[in-house]
């Protein structure tokens, strides 16, 4: 029986060992986390009733452990979860030694390759677009889940061998495509490109290729062509590749037939027209942007434009970027919570009406905030600062000449603090857009957005 190690016990390392498990393999799932931290994190008992279900599968479970491969009896296979950087000497050492050393989603391909993928990468816009394009395809009666950083651990469909899949509709962050070496997806979307992840890639240049290596194993490719990157992106060596813009089809870097793009306030795709922008309920530029890329990959995957203009009509958002929680006093509260880098943020405050009071802060990352915060100058009357970031920022917003700002720790006293500072500023937005990671005070961006509607609704 070959045996497999398991790097991670979340719920992409959790899905990779049930379907290595059931596979015959004999199967190590381990954490360098003790279970007394991960509880701290989670929910206790939850850990527990999950660690006592896991072992009585057969699955073994090491927490507090690290990968040891100098033993005599080294692992046949190694998965990786995202969260594990790919640099690790251990992983490298791994490799070396020719070790099979994958991640959650390469291992969910060699399951599922015999279906077809769509694999969405990009800087931001991920999300949005994913989740159109499985809105897409549910109205058009395919079944097409997504999954990856969205909806399923890739590999919880490797488990569902009852349920017949049309599509695989993955969200794919650099992590995950740096461990696929051999995914290929039928089609392939990069939605924008700045820096990001930088602490974790080191340079824009190895960042980059990293996305570039998924989109080269793309049968179909899709670009942003209103993104500056990605625009002036030498593809020449690539075939099938489909551009979007927002700004007409003259502005496309590729023939009419290969593009998507709004033409008198009406979606057109590859000469086709598919229905009116007014639709679409989301708003800012950037997600015409994300829907442009949604329509191109149904278009290559046949779905009829009547299902496509229908799905349109009735998407609702994306959990956590501009959502809407509620009107408290004549005070819009928009939960932007993955927005999670400069860049996403500085387009979350282009979205929303000035003056707005910004909350801000949490695990800083690396990244030219320069835009960001020349948006903040044309759109805050007030920053709520939270988390380790925020007299980083404080220090960052000086040197700029803004001094709107208070440091208030954390989210309970920036919900509180914020309606107080919108009346004084006659403010009609509290926008919760971080442009920080969440990990210094939560699990995760969801669990930052949560925390926020929470306090949000108990006004």
């Amino acid at each position: 029986m070959p045996n497999a190690e398991i790097i991670g016990l979340g719920r992409s390392g959790i899905a990779a060992a049930r379907l290595l498990k059931q596979d015959d393999w004999n199967v190590t799932l381990s954490d360098t986390a003790t279970a007394e931290s991960i509880a701290q994190r989670s929910n206790g008992s939850e850990l527990e009733a999950s660690i006592n279900k896991l072992s009585a599968e057969g699955i073994t479970i090491k927490l507090g452990h690290s990968l040891n491969i100098t033993s005599a009896k080294s692992p046949d296979l190694i998965v990786v979860s995202p969260g594990v950087p790919w640099d690790i000497p251990i992983l490298v050492t791994a490799r070396q030694q020719n070790i099979d050393t994958i991640g959650e989603i390469e291992l969910a391909w060699r399951y599922l390759r015999s279906i077809p993928w769509i694999g969405i990468t990009g800087t931001n816009g991920k999300t949005t677009t994913t989740a159109l394009i499985a809105a897409i395809f549910k109205m058009a009666g395919v079944n097409a889940p997504a999954c990856g950083n969205i909806g399923y651990a890739a590999c919880e469909l490797g488990l569902e061998k009852d349920k017949s899949l049309d599509w695989i509709v993955a969200e794919l962050s650099s992590y995950q495509i740096e461990a696929s070496i051999e995914l290929q997806p039928k089609i392939g979307i990069w939605t924008t490109f700045t820096a990001d992840h930088l602490s974790r890639h080191k340079t824009l240049a190895h960042y980059s290729e990293i996305k570039a290596s998924l989109i080269d194993r793309s049968q179909h490719k899709i670009l942003n062509g209103d993104d500056p990157y990605l625009r002036q992106m030498e593809v020449g060596q690539w075939q099938n590749v489909y551009r979007t813009s927002v700004r007409g089809k003259e502005q496309l870097v590729c023939s009419p037939d290969q593009g998507v793009y709004i033409e008198d306030a009406w979606i057109v795709a590859m000469g086709e027209l598919i229905c009116p922008l007014s639709l679409f309920k989301m708003s800012g530029v950037h997600n015409q942007q994300n829907l442009l890329m949604a329509v191109a990959a149904a278009k290559l995957a046949g779905i009829e434009k009547s299902a496509i203009a229908q799905a349109i009509a009735s998407f609702p958002g994306v959990p956590h970027r501009l959502e809407y929680i509620r009107t408290y006093q004549g005070i819009d509260f928009i939960n932007d919570s993955k927005a999670t880098n400069y860049d996403a943020a500085e387009v979350g405050l282009a979205s929303v009406n000035a003056p707005v009071i910004l909350i801000a802060g949490g695990e800083a990352k690396e990244g030219d905030d320069t835009q960001w915060i020349e948006q903040i100058k044309a759109k805050a009357a007030k920053v709520l600062l939270i988390g380790e970031a925020g007299d980083i920022f404080a220090q960052r917003f000086s040197q700029c000449h803004y001094n709107s700002y208070e440091i208030v720790g954390t989210m309970d006293n920036a919900v509180t603090r914020s309606l107080e500072v919108a009346k004084a500023y006659q403010a009609k937005v509290v926008l919760l857009s971080p442009a920080c990671a969440s990990f210094d005070q939560y699990q995760s961006f969801e669990h930052r957005g949560d925390h926020f509607r929470q306090l949000c609704q108990q006004l």
